[in-house]
C-alpha cells in the first residue's frame, strides 16, 4: 500500500510543466485572476498587454490557488493534490507558493532574502550588507555595496534581485549578469557600465598601449601639449602630456581615463 502511496505521489513527475519550471500544477494569479503555468509565464504575458496601466506583475506570496495539471482541480496552495494525490511539485515551498520538479536545481529557500534560489544552500551565503545571497567563492572576497541586487542588470536591464540567470560582482561592487559581462568582452568592453571601473586585470593592455604610445611620435606642435584627465580606475585628477593613443594616469598607471576641464583655482 506504501509503494502505490509513493508512486501515486511520483505520477506525472517532470511531465508537466512550462518553459520556466517542470511542475504538475498552474496557478490562479490574485492580481487578474487569471490561470498561468507560473509567474514568469504570468509577468512574460501581462508585459505585453496594449494598455500600460493593465501591465503588472505577479507578487509570489499573494497566490492562494493552484490547479492540479493532472486532475485539473482548484485548491488552495499545498504540496499534494487533494484530489488526485500527486505531488504537484517534487520541491515545494510554502512561503513563496513556489513548485519545481526538477530538485537537480538544488533549490532553497532564503529567510533573509525572502524567496528561493537555486544552486544548492551550502554553495551559497547571504551577504546582508549587499542584500542578497552570493557565491560562497564571495565571501570576504567582494566589495559590498548596499541593496547592491535590488536594481536592473545594466546590460539587459532584468530585475536581478529575483532573475533566474547567474549574477556576478564586480570588482567596483556593482552586480550584473555573468552572461552579460561575457558578452561586454566579447565586444571588448572593460569597464563597468555604471561606474566605468575596468573590470578585468588590464595590466597588459597598458604594457601594450605604453608601448604604441613609445612608438607613435607626436607632431612637433602637440609634444609640449598637456591635458587634464580624470582617472576612472582610481579616481585622481592630474596634469599629463597629452598623445593621440591615450592619456596615462600618473598614479595609477592606468589608460582608462577622460580628459576633463583644468580645475579652477581660487582666486589669491
Amino acid at each position: 500500500m506504501e509503494d502505490f502511496a509513493n508512486q501515486r505521489l511520483d505520477f506525472g513527475k517532470m511531465g508537466f510543466g512550462c518553459q520556466h519550471y517542470r511542475r504538475r500544477c498552474k496557478i490562479r494569479a490574485p492580481c487578474c485572476n487569471e490561470i498561468f503555468d507560473c509567474r514568469h509565464c504570468h509577468n512574460e504575458s501581462t508585459s505585453n498587454l496594449e494598455r500600460h496601466s493593465d501591465r503588472h506583475e505577479l507578487v509570489r506570496h499573494e497566490v492562494q490557488k493552484v490547479i492540479c495539471t493532472v486532475c485539473d482541480t482548484e485548491q488552495q496552495v499545498a504540496r499534494v493534490c487533494t484530489n488526485c494525490g500527486v505531488n504537484m511539485g517534487e520541491y515545494f515551498c510554502e512561503i513563496c507558493k513556489f513548485y519545481d520538479d526538477d530538485t537537480d536545481k538544488g533549490q532553497f529557500h532564503c529567510n533573509a532574502c525572502g524567496i528561493c534560489r537555486v544552486g544548492g544552500r551550502e554553495n551559497f551565503f547571504h551577504c546582508l550588507k549587499c542584500g542578497s545571497c552570493y557565491s560562497v567563492g564571495l565571501r570576504d572576497n567582494h566589495l559590498c555595496v548596499e541593496n547592491s541586487m535590488g536594481h536592473h542588470c545594466p546590460i539587459c536591464y532584468e530585475y536581478l534581485f529575483d532573475s533566474l540567470k547567474d549574477t556576478t560582482v564586480l570588482k567596483c561592487g556593482h552586480t550584473l549578469h555573468l552572461d552579460c559581462l561575457n558578452e561586454m568582452k566579447r565586444h571588448n568592453q572593460y569597464c563597468c557600465p555604471i561606474c566605468s571601473k575596468s573590470v578585468f586585470d588590464m595590466s597588459k593592455a597598458w604594457k601594450r598601449i605604453d608601448e604604441e604610445v613609445e612608438a607613435t611620435v607626436m607632431p612637433e606642435d602637440y609634444r609640449d601639449k598637456k591635458v587634464w584627465i580624470l582617472c576612472n580606475d582610481c579616481n585622481d585628477t592630474t596634469e599629463v602630456p597629452f598623445h593621440i593613443i591615450g592619456q596615462k594616469c600618473a598614479h595609477c598607471r592606468s589608460y582608462n581615463t577622460r580628459t576633463i576641464a583644468p580645475p579652477i583655482l581660487p582666486d589669491s
